[in-house]
């Protein structure tokens, strides 16, 4: 404490950074020196179940953890295999798709809804755990992997201890001598579920390979995650003991109440009359020296919209969602500085998703799951070991995003592909489809239209051909009469051998 008054007083006479002197606006700004580590070890049970609370009893907090995962995963963050051989691929893609629907190991989702409740567990906590569960073959299952996931409670974070040798836990974490994270020590049961029967404060030892610990660290070092929330907790819940207040300031303003006021009666005890009830219309006679006066209920005036708006504008900035998705207020903004905002909050998607999810979760999920195809049987991939890394290469497409106009938004992407500034590949990658998968469909629609003698292609669109003209599949029918023609050609006595 004394060094830090000498050190304070030294700083006011050298001067420099305004923001570090001890003058009177920063007298009271004390901020901590600690690691994240050790204020996440301090605070982050409680953040977390503050934050918890909030998603289960405010409206706001509700439909922002909502609005994130929804935004982050859509439809699904889906694989596209990148293997040459287009029959492997079409093998490959059809197991994953059926694996998807066993991927849960509660079942009571598919891996595409485990992303979902991944994104809104780190949106809530700071981070989550999915441990991988490896199945027998009797169990049925496609490929026999499953998945599991678990809060960020089930791993104590006051769980610290030198380990015999050059190991040690931190915050339930086992290292070993060079920092690698080697386990994690789960609690069996989670530790406010008191439906559970086990035992409480027992551990499990899991090895790191079979654990995902999916989180977004916001400083370097940092081993645990910490609640989106953090930085908006306070201004939720007094905001809404704000709003309590006003909704019963307002119901009491709706109670037309009177007080009468009579002089003392002669004899105090004597019982005193019944209420009077007041009907529309009504005309009321008082006894002499009897007044009536109704309360005057204060109102909230004209500052309530302007402070509700502007505290709404904090906490939306806090949580890194637009303030429209926040409140589902449309009404503040128009169409261009709506899609302003939307291009900024759909980068930082972006770099989430590819960043955190996509990275920590979906390329562990892939890998493991080819190994265990390959192992199982289920997947026949010639040449596996030597090839792992061509194999297992990948493209995460995630659900494209949708605009309010998507008749400009599809012309203006023909243009690019028209002039050559993007591909159909990267534009279909974009939608989260696979180009090849979609190619592929689109000639077996051709066709089956062929056969059926049907046309849905509109005259002047690329698959139609220019102005109007024969596509590819009016082309081959042309060849065929036009080869028809030729043998019975054939039949007649070449003109030039008359000649």
């Amino acid at each position: 404490m004394a060094f830090e008054a000498f050190r304070q007083r030294i700083g006011s006479i050298i001067g420099g950074f305004d923001a570090a002197q001890a003058h009177r606006r920063l007298r009271g700004f004390r901020a901590s020196r600690a690691h994240v580590n050790t204020l996440i070890a301090a605070s982050g049970d409680t953040i977390t179940a503050r934050a918890r609370w909030l998603v289960r009893n405010n409206g706001y907090a509700a439909n922002a953890v909502e609005s994130f995962a929804s935004n982050v995963v859509g439809d699904g963050i889906k694989p596209s295999s990148t293997i040459t051989d287009a029959a492997k691929k079409e093998e490959l893609q059809a197991l994953w798709l059926a694996w998807t629907d066993d991927a849960d190991a509660e079942g009571l989702t598919d891996f595409y809804g485990l992303q979902r409740r991944a994104a809104r567990e780190v949106f809530l906590s700071g981070e989550v755990f999915i441990r991988i569960r490896s199945r027998r073959a009797e169990d049925g299952l496609t490929v026999p992997l499953q998945l599991q996931m678990l809060p960020a409670e089930m791993l104590p974070l006051d769980m610290n201890r030198t380990l015999p040798g050059a190991g040690l836990i931190r915050q339930g974490i086992e290292f070993d001598g060079i920092g690698r994270r080697v386990a994690y020590h789960f609690l069996r049961r989670h530790p406010g579920d008191l439906t559970d029967p086990g035992l409480a404060g027992d551990t499990v030892r899991v090895p790191a390979a079979d654990v995902i610990h999916v989180l977004d660290p916001v400083e370097a070092g940092q081993l645990r995650g910490v609640s989106r929330f953090a930085a908006a907790i306070v201004k939720l819940f007094t905001l809404d003991l704000y709003d309590d207040a006003e909704l019963e300031r307002k119901k009491i303003a709706a109670m037309f109440a009177m007080f009468i006021t009579s002089p003392a009666p002669e004899t105090p005890l004597e019982p005193t009359e019944e209420d009077l009830e007041v009907e529309p219309g009504q005309v009321v006679r008082l006894d002499p020296g009897e007044d009536v006066s109704t309360p005057a209920t204060p109102d909230s005036g004209g500052t309530y919209e302007p402070f509700q708006y502007r505290t709404l504008l904090q906490i939306a900035a806090a949580l890194g969602i637009p303030y429209g998705y926040l409140t589902g207020d449309t009404a503040k903004g128009n169409f261009s500085n709506t899609r302003i905002s939307l291009i900024e909050f759909r980068r930082r998607i972006s770099a989430w998703q590819h960043g955190v999810l996509v990275f920590q979760l979906c390329r562990a999920v892939w890998v493991r799951w080819m190994d265990t195809a390959v192992l199982s049987g289920a997947l026949d991939l010639p040449g596996y070991d030597s090839q792992r890394r061509q194999y297992q290469a990948c493209a995460w497409l995630p659900t494209k995003w949708d605009w309010i106009d998507p008749m400009k938004d599809a012309s203006a992407e023909i243009l690019q592909i028209e002039a050559g500034l993007k591909s159909r590949t990267q534009a279909l990658s974009e939608r989260g489809y696979d180009a090849e998968q979609v190619d592929r469909e689109i000639a077996a629609e051709r066709k089956r239209e062929l056969a059926l003698g049907l046309d849905f292609r509109r005259p002047g669109s690329p698959a139609q051909g220019p102005d109007g003209a024969k596509g590819s599949d009016d082309q081959q029918e042309d060849d065929r009469e036009g080869a028809a023609s030729d043998d019975t050609d054939d039949e007649k006595p070449d003109a030039k051998e008359g000649e």
